[in-house]
C-alpha cells in the first residue's frame, strides 16, 4: 500500500467549502447543518483503506466524546466506487455500523468536495471552527498500520483542545497520510503538481 500525505493547500482561517452530500442511505446533509457549537471535524475516508480501518474504532469513540465538547464529526467518502465497489454507499452503511460511527458518513460521488478541500488521502483530517473556517489540518497521531505506536489521537486531540479553549490554531502540523483518494479516470486533481 502506497502512503500519500495531505496537501496542506487550505490554510488556517480559510473558509471551508460548502457542500450537501447524501449518506449511504441517501439522506442529504449540508455542512451548514453539521457545524458544531464549537467546531466540526471533516475527515475524508473510505471502507477499504488500511489506514482508515486502523483508526476507525478510535475515531468512532472520539466522535462520541467530541460531541460532548460541542464538536461534530462527518466523514466523506470520495472514492471511485465503480473501480472500488467495496466503497459503495451500501457498504458505507455496514462499515459505519461495524465501527460505531454514529455521525454522518457521506458519499461524494462527483468528487467535487474532495477537490474543493484539496483532500489527498484517506484519512485526511480538517478541523473547522464554529464558523466553518479551517482551524487544523494534519494527522490523527503518529500511529500507522505498519508501526506499533499507540493509537491515541494525540495530535488531533491537542488541536481540539486549542479549538474549544479559543486558542490559536496550530500551524506547525504533521501531515495525515494514507491511501490516495481513488480518483475517477481523468478526474485527478491538479494540486498534486
Amino acid at each position: 500500500m502506497a502512503e500519500v500525505p495531505s496537501t496542506f493547500t487550505l490554510q488556517a482561517g480559510d473558509k471551508a467549502p460548502d457542500f450537501t452530500l447524501p449518506d449511504g442511505a441517501g439522506k442529504d446533509f449540508s455542512l451548514a447543518e453539521l457545524l458544531g457549537r464549537k467546531g466540526t471535524l471533516v475527515m475524508f475516508g473510505c471502507n477499504h483503506c488500511p489506514f482508515v480501518i486502523h483508526l476507525a474504532k478510535q475515531v468512532g469513540e472520539m466522535a462520541t466524546e467530541m460531541k460532548g465538547w460541542g464538536v461534530n464529526v462527518v466523514v466523506i467518502n470520495s472514492n471511485d466506487v465503480e473501480n472500488y465497489p467495496q466503497d459503495s454507499p451500501e457498504k458505507m452503511v455496514e462499515f459505519a455500523k461495524q465501527y460505531g460511527w454514529s455521525f454522518p458518513y457521506l458519499y461524494d460521488e462527483s468528487q467535487e468536495v474532495a477537490h474543493a478541500f484539496h483532500a489527498a488521502c484517506t484519512p485526511d483530517f480538517f478541523l473547522l471552527d464554529k464558523d466553518g473556517c479551517l482551524f487544523y489540518a494534519g494527522q490523527y497521531d503518529d500511529s500507522r498500520p505498519k508501526n506499533d505506536l499507540l493509537i491515541d489521537g494525540r495530535d488531533l486531540k491537542l488541536a481540539i483542545r486549542q479549538l474549544i479553549e479559543d486558542g490559536a490554531p496550530i500551524l506547525e502540523t504533521k501531515p495525515a497520510t494514507g491511501c490516495n483518494i481513488k480518483w475517477k479516470p481523468g478526474n485527478e486533481p491538479s494540486y498534486f503538481g
